[in-house]
């Protein structure tokens, strides 16, 4: 493998708005790029690792007085929670930042000021539909029914008011340019296709200051006026690395001097990341060096999950009961790049159950225990290639390394830890064809014998390193469990063949429990239980009974009858009883529904995921061998092909 140079490496998350509790959407976020940037270490590169609080604006002044708080105390308690928070969670973040810090107030007024200066910025009077929670004037086109916020779908409010107003007219084609002429600038490609759309539909200059109320950063040269909590909040990626200050070294290395600068923000917020940030530095004239990911969300059944709905799940309430490493695990397994994801705690146990306490934590059991029974605990030393498996395990090792970087470099996490179980699978299927507790009985078959104990423990030991961005606690009790003193080698290093010198230990306890399904939804208070009906094989939509050449006509009422909408696949599996099911979950609009379709001849499930496809939603709820199905998902047929209807219409558009 190439040794790579240590390169300054910059990763951030969106910094939180101080509006209360931190559930496991918000967390994804951090979690994620925490994995990112324990990758990025280990890759050997120089990494700065960022996340904070916003903790400016009308909403939070709001929420304040609501609790009887100066906003200062108010988001002082905020912060003191997160921190503590991201403390649990083990996120390995370098620096913290509070839009509230004197550091970063001075740099938020010089770039206003100097934007100001160049006439990027100017002085006028704006009447609109703003939102509040969102901090936000919307276009009458950009509205939703009844004036609503087009993104968080509360009533906004018509506000007349001087403020002063960035030209994000006067930069659009350069940034129309910019983002053609380099086109890994937003990922996935989706989000880019997205953001060319809403900036080639026309800009409109953007009010970048308030008077209305005073919770905000001053305007240097008009203190009557705050700037603009969104102008204030993005400039934390540059004012936490000393730029505009006397020492801007931090500034230098990991933003002018770096080719290795990640935004990682949720889709919500992709719009001010991706136009009005560019465009402040190219006003600036600061090098847009950043490269944006933009991720989904976190969904449950019930649709997105919201504090003020009180359906937020909590990160801690999952740690308290199973652990870190399953949650952080779950979070980075569980959303597909650029798509959202689903959380149940059905999956959750799943995930915990197969992929933990099963294929890894049984795999370093069952290898240690027979080390230490047919081997006095001491691992034997690579022989090279004694059964005929032992060289496709050795090539399969050298592709998984190779795979896993290539995914986690560009931040598609779940195909990389996918690449990981592949070797986890390997060793454990290794042991059933080798059954080491047959060899062990004849003395004949020693030099085999040693050779099955050598490669699951170094199956072990890489996989250890693999999963160590992610299993914080577990991998380096994974190590230790085979006598390995050293720190964790550099991704560069890593290959098959190590020299183990120490004797393998047991663990006190397993890796990972085993937890019951049933008592786990009880005590989380998830009603699984549902009415049995009987299935209808409509339901699996492929049928046995004999096609028509024409069915019987029918009325447009017969046809209205029916509810067609535009789905999108955000989780897929096999039916655990049924070879010919796949039983997937589909957001439509905001709500994620389970359809069970007889489609897995034809699709595997991670082929559908993030497709969006016609659903007819309007059917009545059903068991299919035991598994709710909520609508159907409707293809084509002919002959043995079948093939999924899709759209590129949003999720949730009406089938007309």
């Amino acid at each position: 493998m190439a040794v790579s140079s240590k390169k300054p490496c910059y990763v951030t998350t969106p910094i939180y708005y101080s509006s209360g509790k931190v559930h496991i959407g918000n967390s994804y976020t951090t979690i994620a790029c925490d994995v990112f940037a324990r990758f990025n270490r280990l890759m050997g590169h120089d990494v700065f690792f960022l996340t904070g609080m916003d903790e400016h604006g009308q909403k939070i002044e709001e929420a304040a007085q609501k609790a009887g708080l100066t906003p200062e105390v108010f988001v002082e308690g905020i912060a003191e929670e997160t921190k503590k928070l991201w403390h649990n969670l083990r996120i390995s973040n370098d620096d913290f930042i509070r839009t509230s810090e004197l550091r970063h107030t001075k740099v938020v007024q010089k770039m206003f000021e100097e934007m100001l200066k160049n006439d990027d910025i100017y002085l006028g009077t704006y009447s609109g539909n703003y939102c509040v929670s969102c901090e936000t004037y919307f276009t009458k086109t950009q509205l939703g029914e009844d004036q609503t916020c087009p993104d968080c779908g509360k009533q906004t409010k018509i506000i007349s008011e001087e403020g002063y107003f960035l030209r994000l007219t006067k930069y659009q084609q350069k940034l129309i340019d910019f983002i053609e002429q380099n086109p890994d600038f937003i990922q996935p490609e989706q989000r880019k296709n997205e953001v060319l759309s809403f900036i080639k539909s026309g800009l409109e200059d953007l009010c970048v200051s308030r008077t209305s109320f005073k919770w905000g950063i001053p305007v240097l040269s008009n203190p009557k006026h705050v700037v603009y909590v969104w102008i204030d909040a993005l400039s934390n990626y540059l004012s936490v690395l000393g730029y505009g200050s006397e020492n801007e070294s931090n500034y230098q290395k990991y933003w002018v001097n770096s080719d290795m600068v990640f935004h990682v923000v949720g889709k919500d917020i992709l719009r001010f990341h991706a136009v009005y940030w560019p465009i402040m530095l190219m006003a600036l004239g600061v090098p847009v060096k950043f490269k944006l990911i933009a991720h989904g969300w976190i969904l449950i059944k019930s649709g997105r999950m919201s504090k003020s709905r009180g359906n937020a799940v909590y990160p801690m309430d999952l740690v308290n009961r199973y652990g870190l490493d399953p949650v952080r695990y779950y979070l980075a397994k569980e959303l597909a790049h650029g798509n959202d994801g689903l959380f149940s705690y059905e999956r959750f146990v799943e995930r915990y159950n197969n992929d933990l306490a099963n294929d890894l934590g049984n795999l370093l059991s069952r290898t240690i225990s027979m080390i230490q029974k047919y081997r006095n605990g001491i691992i034997p030393s690579y022989q090279g290639f004694v059964t005929p498996y032992d060289q496709g395990i050795k090539e399969l090792t050298k592709t998984v390394i190779s795979e896993y970087i290539e995914n986690f470099a560009r931040f598609s996490l779940p195909a990389g830890i996918a690449k990981v179980w592949t070797l986890i699978d390997r060793a454990n299927k290794y042991i059933d064809e080798t059954e080491p507790w047959k060899l062990a009985k004849d003395e004949s078959n020693k030099a085999v014998l040693d050779s099955v104990l050598y490669h699951l423990a170094e199956i072990l030991r890489i996989s250890g390193v693999l999963v160590s961005p992610i299993l914080v606690e577990a991998a380096p009790k994974i190590q230790a469990a085979l006598g390995i003193k050293e720190p964790m080698p550099q991704l560069e290093s890593l290959e098959f063949g190590y020299t183990f010198t120490g004797l393998v230990e047991s663990l006190s306890e397993p890796l990972f429990k085993r937890v019951k399904l049933e008592e786990e939804l009880a005590y989380f208070n998830e009603d699984n239980q549902e009415n049995e009906t009987t299935p209808l094989k409509e339901q699996a939509i492929v049928t046995e009974e004999p096609k028509e050449e024409h069915k019987p006509i029918v009325t447009i009422d017969d046809f209205a009858k029916l509810d067609l909408r535009v789905g999108e696949i955000i989780d897929s599996k096999k039916h655990p009883n049924a070879t010919k099911l796949l039983v997937s979950q589909v957001k439509i609009g905001e709500e994620v529904r389970q359809i069970v379709s007889g489609i897995a001849e034809y699709y595997q499930p991670e082929e559908i995921i993030g497709k969006k496809v016609l659903v007819v939603v309007n059917l009545k709820p059903v068991k299919i061998r035991g598994e709710m199905s909520n609508g159907m998902l409707l293809c084509a047929e002919e002959g043995d092909k079948l093939e999924l209807l899709e759209s590129k219409m949003p999720s949730g558009s009406s089938i007309k």
